[in-house]
């Protein structure tokens, strides 16, 4: 690798990293500022859209396996954001709903990361955005992450973690 190549580099890792703690410092200023984790405020966003929904659909909209909604909803019953409760018609689904309090917090929290990048990029020339897809796709490729399970949610660590 010469010279030229080196800086391309370390350029490029070096976005990665300004790329990785902008998601991070997100993450953390929408814990400490609203006591909300990135998933629940995606969760609590994608309940508003309905009077009810139940945990298989939640899951299937927000691209997050059931078990992953159930734990997070249950967190989010416990502070008084959302209300769960068994289908009339078919007792083995639960419906949720948002509280006033729910509704309340989501009126107060800033844009999720994703919106803010989605608003951009879809403000692109297609050609551009076609040729960011693929560069991203590269690095993914040279990263060797291609088997990674993810979901399109902007945050770090585990989506299952407690908080």
């Amino acid at each position: 690798m010469n010279n030229t190549n080196d800086e391309l580099c370390r350029n490029l890792l070096i976005a990665l990293r300004k790329i990785i703690q902008a998601i991070d410092q997100h993450s953390i200023n929408l814990k400490k500022k609203f006591g909300l984790t990135g998933p629940q405020l995606i969760l609590l966003q994608s309940i508003s859209s309905f009077d009810q929904i139940s945990v298989t659909q939640l899951s299937k909209n927000i691209s997050l396996s059931q078990a992953t909604v159930t734990d997070i909803t249950k967190r989010l019953e416990k502070t008084g954001y959302i209300t769960r409760k068994r289908s009339l018609d078919d007792k083995r689904k639960t419906n949720i709903a948002l509280t006033e309090n729910g509704k309340t917090i989501l009126k107060t929290v800033p844009p999720l990361l994703q919106e803010q990048f989605t608003h951009r990029f879809s403000k692109l020339e297609n050609w551009e955005q076609l040729m960011i897809e693929s560069s991203f796709e590269r690095v993914v490729s040279m990263m060797s992450a291609e088997n990674i399970d993810a979901s399109p949610i902007m945050i770090t660590g585990s989506l299952d973690s407690k908080g």
